[in-house]
C-alpha cells in the first residue's frame, strides 16, 4: 500500500512507500492502492489536492485520516505512523474541551491488541485496565529501545502502583500534560511519586493561548511546570481553522519547547 501525507511529521513513515505530497517522477507500480492520511483540519483542502493527484496515476486513491473524524481500529506497526511507535488503546474518558480525541475515537477506552514497540502513543494510558497496563509493561521489557510514553500520561490517574512498574523498565521519556492552570496540581501529586526520575526524563505538554490566557499567564505556568521537575514542551491550541499567532507567542512557543534556552532563562531568573 502507498501511504501519502500532506506533511512531514516527526512521526511520518520513512519506507520506500511513504510519500509526502506530490506523486514522484519515479513512483511504485500503478496497480497498488493509495491511501492518503490527514491528519489536522487545516491540512484537508491539501489532501484532497494530494487525491486528485495521485488520482492521475492510480486506480484505487482513497482519502481518511483524524482530519475526517476517524476513529481508529486496530493498530497497524509502520502503516501510517513510523516504525517504533504503537498505540495500544483508543479514545479518552476525559472530555476537554480543546482536545478533538473524544468526539473521534470515542468517550470510553478502547483496548487494543499489544503490538510490538518502545514509543506508547495511547491518548490516555494510565486509564486502561491494570491488567493491559501491565501486559504493556511486559511488552517493553522485550523492546531494545528505553521505553518512551509520548502519548501523555494522565496526572490525574497515577499511582505508586504505576511507579512500580515505571521501575520495572528502561525509561527513555514520560510525558504528562498541563494544558490549563487547573494542571498544576494533579503535576505536583505526580512530580511527587516520580521522585526520584531525573527531569530529564520527565517531560510535560503545556497548551498555552487557550481561553484568553495571557503570555505572562503562560510564561507563569510554564516556568510553574519546570520547577516542578518536568522540561515543559509549549504547544499554541489550534482550533478546527488554523490560528495565526503573533511573534511574541510564537516566540515565547519557541523557548519552551528548546531545554537548552529555557534551561538557560531559569537559572537566570535565579541570580
Amino acid at each position: 500500500m502507498i501511504r501519502v501525507f500532506p506533511r512531514k511529521t516527526n512521526w511520518t513513515p520513512i519506507d520506500d512507500f511513504a510519500f509526502v505530497g506530490d506523486p514522484p517522477l519515479f513512483r511504485p507500480p500503478d496497480d497498488l492502492p493509495v491511501r492518503v492520511s490527514v491528519t489536522f483540519t487545516w491540512d484537508l483542502e491539501e489532501g484532497q489536492r494530494l487525491l486528485d493527484a495521485w488520482s492521475n496515476y492510480y486506480s484505487d486513491v482513497q482519502i481518511g485520516g483524524p482530519a475526517f473524524g476517524d476513529p481508529g481500529g486496530e493498530f497497524v506497526p509502520g502503516r501510517f505512523i513510523k516504525q517504533g511507535v504503537t498505540i495500544t488503546s483508543r479514545g479518552c474518558n476525559k472530555r476537554c474541551a480543546w482536545c478533538f480525541v473524544p468526539k473521534r475515537e470515542g468517550q470510553a477506552i478502547r483496548e487494543l491488541s499489544i503490538k510490538e514497540g518502545w514509543i506508547i502513543q495511547d491518548n490516555n494510558f494510565l486509564a486502561c485496565s491494570t491488567k493491559h497496563i501491565t501486559a504493556v509493561i511486559e511488552m517493553l521489557k522485550c523492546q531494545k529501545h528505553p521505553a518512551e510514553f509520548k502519548g501523555g500520561l494522565d496526572a490525574t490517574l497515577i499511582t505508586e502502583a504505576h511507579r512500580s512498574l515505571f521501575d520495572e523498565i528502561r525509561i527513555k521519556e514520560l510525558w504528562f500534560a498541563c494544558d490549563s492552570p487547573a494542571g498544576i496540581k494533579p503535576l505536583e501529586r505526580a512530580s511527587k511519586i516520580l521522585s526520584g526520575i531525573s527531569q530529564n526524563k520527565r517531560y510535560c505538554y503545556v497548551l498555552i493561548g487557550y481561553s484568553g490566557e495571557t503570555l505572562t499567564e503562560a510564561e507563569r505556568r510554564l516556568e510553574h511546570v519546570y520547577n516542578l521537575g518536568f522540561l515543559p514542551f509549549a504547544q499554541l491550541f489550534q482550533p478546527e481553522q488554523w490560528r495565526e499567532y503573533s511573534h511574541e507567542w510564537k516566540a515565547l512557543s519557541r523557548k519552551w519547547s528548546r531545554p537548552a534556552i529555557f534551561k538557560t532563562h531559569m537559572k537566570l531568573k535565579k541570580i
